[in-house]
């Protein structure tokens, strides 16, 4: 059976990023030294970030002495690829070639990057 992977907050995608950028198991206190000069979060609400991925099934929690330590529970990979199919399906009704078309056209993809994806998408297409 497939997980059901939620759409998270943009607070929580950002500890999500900083426990997957880790590649290792972390602590809040990681968390938080990560978040300095980024974000003014107590560490209050970073439990309390971290208690809502627990719970959504983001991250799994364990106890060593009086320390939690969190690891993720699905791959960054695995919830980009949910995200991107999702947005295709709910803005661009499954259209990448309306998805690609509005990001040139708001100037956020560049020529280089069209052509470099003309590239992998005939790299991807050989020999059909």
């Amino acid at each position: 059976m497939k997980k059901v992977i939620k759409r998270l907050p943009d607070s929580e995608l950002e500890i999500m990023k900083i426990i997957w950028d880790a590649n290792q198991p972390v602590t809040s206190a990681y968390i938080s030294e990560k978040l300095k000069g980024k974000r003014d979060w107590k560490i209050t609400s970073i439990l309390t970030f971290l208690a809502r991925l627990t719970n959504k099934g983001f991250i799994e929690c364990r106890r060593e002495g009086k320390i939690n330590i969190y690891t993720p529970a699905i791959t960054e990979q695995e919830y980009l690829e949910r995200e991107s199919k999702s947005i295709l399906e709910k803005l661009y009704n499954n259209s990448l070639t309306s998805f690609v078309t509005a990001l040139y056209e708001s100037n956020s993809v560049s020529e280089e990057e069209l052509i470099a994806l003309k590239e992998y998408i005939e790299e991807l297409t050989k020999g059909e």
